[in-house]
């Protein structure tokens, strides 16, 4: 098992760009695509969230993966991140954008504001968070993987240019703090998470982003701000049905998103990006 993941994570795919979208809360919905087609796969570390379900946006070939299910049964720290990323790779993609539905720490984030994330604080703990663990799955070696930029720039660059020519309101850089869940914070931790410096909060940008790294994939995160978390004074704490009801909202702009984005970034060479991310995860690997 550990020689398939090894010929798998540790290879760059350089091939034509396909891209990967890892579907978050209300954005799983297969109808963003045409000429559907899905699969079901395993993986050496497990199964995914879902099945794989492929097809185009623009004429370009894209793989939709529910990171929750499509039915919303598994909460965060249950999700196999690991599985997901792994299938992604195996799948040919070249890029993974993803999007995620977060609370909102800062004033000027209002809900239903897009955040294009360059940075995460990791509060997690539960979680697998390298495909180099010592487990018998595992890959050989430990992997130090930078995380000085968890996100690929140039990926964000395209996207903060798609969201532009889309007429969507977003902030254009901001920081992610995720954290265990599945419940919502505490007020003193949202505004210990506030004085952090952090923009928005979820429960699945770590180890999602890492994974990725290791993997070689040019990783890019759509936030979708849908309350202002419990910090907020006069304000109702945050509740299921509200986000609910701006992530609805949310889903559609980053449908209109994706769609202008996905040809942009096929349009683009990415032979470069793609050597230099693979060079990075690899070398990042210690071995004895």
């Amino acid at each position: 098992m550990a020689q398939a993941s090894k010929d798998v994570l540790q290879t760059a795919n350089l091939g034509p760009v396909k891209i990967g979208i890892i579907g978050g809360s209300g954005l799983d919905d297969p109808d963003i695509m045409e000429e559907r087609s899905e699969e079901v796969v395993s993986t050496p570390f497990g199964a995914p969230s879902d099945a794989l379900i492929s097809g185009k946006i623009g004429g370009v070939p894209c793989v939709l993966l529910a990171r929750h299910g499509r039915k919303h049964t598994i909460m965060p720290t249950n999700v196999n991140f690991r599985a997901n990323l792994y299938a992604l790779k195996a799948a040919g993609c070249t890029h993974v954008v993803v999007s995620t539905a977060c609370g909102s720490l800062k004033e000027e984030v209002p809900p239903g504001m897009l955040v294009l994330i360059d940075q995460f604080i990791d509060r997690t703990t539960k979680r697998p968070s390298t495909f180099y663990d010592g487990s018998p799955e595992a890959l050989p070696g430990v992997c130090h993987i930078s995380a000085a930029e968890p996100f690929c720039p140039h990926t964000r660059a395209v996207l903060a240019e798609a969201m532009t020519a889309a007429e969507v309101d977003f902030a254009p850089v901001g920081t992610m703090v995720a954290i265990e869940g599945p419940r919502f914070s505490s007020k003193a931790e949202s505004h210990m998470f506030r004085q952090w410096g952090a923009t928005v909060i979820n429960m699945t940008t770590c180890p999602e982003a890492a994974l990725a790294k290791e993997a070689g994939l040019l990783y890019a995160a759509i936030a979708m701000s849908t309350d202002y978390d419990c910090w907020r004074e006069g304000g109702e704490p945050v509740t299921v049905e509200a986000v609910m009801k701006t992530m609805g909202e949310n889903s559609e702009k980053v449908k209109k998103v994706l769609r202008t984005a996905i040809p942009m970034i096929a349009a683009k060479e990415w032979k470069a990006e793609l050597e230099a991310a693979q060079a990075g995860a690899n070398s990042s690997v210690m071995l004895w």
